[in-house]
């Protein structure tokens, strides 16, 4: 199982603990240029568009660190952009194939339609969208097999809910997001077929306090855990479980579990410092073939990764059944396929 621990540049517990005691709507991020130019000399230069704040600690800040690792590593002149609707996409895009970045990352499912139209215009630029399945001479996606580490995740919450009533949280609804519900709620009926899953999704990827009401409106109804992906929004899952008794909250994209350790199980993690890294070394050696990029548990890219913290109140035959299944997923031998029956409601 890949742990690990992100090294930070900026003030992201600080800026986590104000999100996490907000109680009002978060103000939307501007579009900010946060260029950590350390090797400003660097012919290799990197970018990265993120839809939402690096500060979430979740899908944004993983893809911001990753680019810090390539700063670090590599010696790379990076630059990084939160962008909010696709005609900026667009332009960002096109600002750093101008510019003769050899590397630009997409943050998301969303950034594919953008890149696919600027990438021709900018051959001597390798343009990457994570979850993203569309490639080209200088295009390539890199997908997340996130169904295994969620389906391991239902198997968790299954095993430790007491009302039979588990609950998924989303920013919006993204295929890759819709696919791991499905997966967390395959793994839940495996435990326990019984068990009913309750699905909404916000609306968006930053509004706290929207996430804050979700996650009590399912509590109000029984839930006892939410499995929530809702990036910098999701912190309101966090937040509404600490105010409340007996409710459990799994976290998504990065590893979440010292949020609010007294009510998180474990998180779905993606390794976007490793997946970023790879990639970025061999686009940097001349080695990179585009294409659609698969990572998952095989890759230790996407692993669940349980909370120590709550590990002793895990019943030891449910850690035997899940650590059983992730080595089998790890060793490449078991994957979860997921069906098109959407999560219920």
């Amino acid at each position: 199982m890949t742990r690990f621990v992100f090294r930070r540049a900026v003030p992201v517990i600080a800026t986590v603990f104000g999100l996490l005691t907000a109680c009002g709507r978060s103000t939307p991020a501007t579009k900010t240029d946060t260029a950590a130019a350390s090797s400003a000399n660097s012919s290799f230069k990197v970018a990265l568009l993120t839809p939402g704040p690096v500060s979430d600690q979740s899908w944004n800040g993983g893809a911001y660190q990753g680019l810090l690792e390539i700063r670090d590593s590599l010696g790379a002149h990076i630059s990084n952009i939160e962008t909010k609707t696709p005609a900026e996409f667009e332009e960002n895009f096109r600002q750093y194939g101008a510019q003769g970045y050899t590397l630009v990352f997409g943050h998301g499912f969303e950034f594919q339609d953008a890149a696919k139209r600027v990438a021709p215009d900018f051959p001597h630029t390798i343009f990457i969208t994570t979850s993203g399945t569309t490639a080209g001479p200088n295009l390539a996606g890199m997908t997340f097999a996130f169904s295994d580490a969620s389906y391991l995740a239902g198997m968790l919450a299954a095993s430790m809910t007491k009302t039979n009533k588990l609950g998924v949280i989303g920013g919006t609804e993204l295929p890759p997001v819709v696919e791991s519900f499905r997966a967390f709620e395959m793994g839940a009926h495996a435990v326990n077929p019984a068990i009913k899953v309750v699905s909404s999704f916000i609306g968006n990827w930053d509004d706290v306090g929207a996430g804050k009401e979700q996650a009590l409106a399912q509590y109000s109804q029984g839930v006892d855990i939410i499995f929530q992906n809702a990036d910098a929004a999701g912190l309101g899952v966090f937040q509404a479980a600490r105010d409340r008794q007996h409710v459990y909250v799994i976290g998504s994209n990065s590893n979440q579990n010292a949020l609010v350790p007294s009510v998180t199980l474990g998180s779905v993690v993606i390794d976007l410092p490793l997946a970023f890294l790879t990639i970025a070394r061999q686009v940097k050696a001349g080695t990179f073939v585009p294409g659609v990029i698969p990572l998952g548990e095989k890759s230790h890219v996407v692993t669940l990764v349980l909370n120590p913290t709550m590990t002793p109140s895990i019943p030891a035959a449910a850690r035997a059944r899940i650590d059983s299944l992730q080595a089998k997923m790890l060793a490449g031998t078991y994957s979860v396929t997921v069906d098109s029956v959407p999560p219920k409601h």
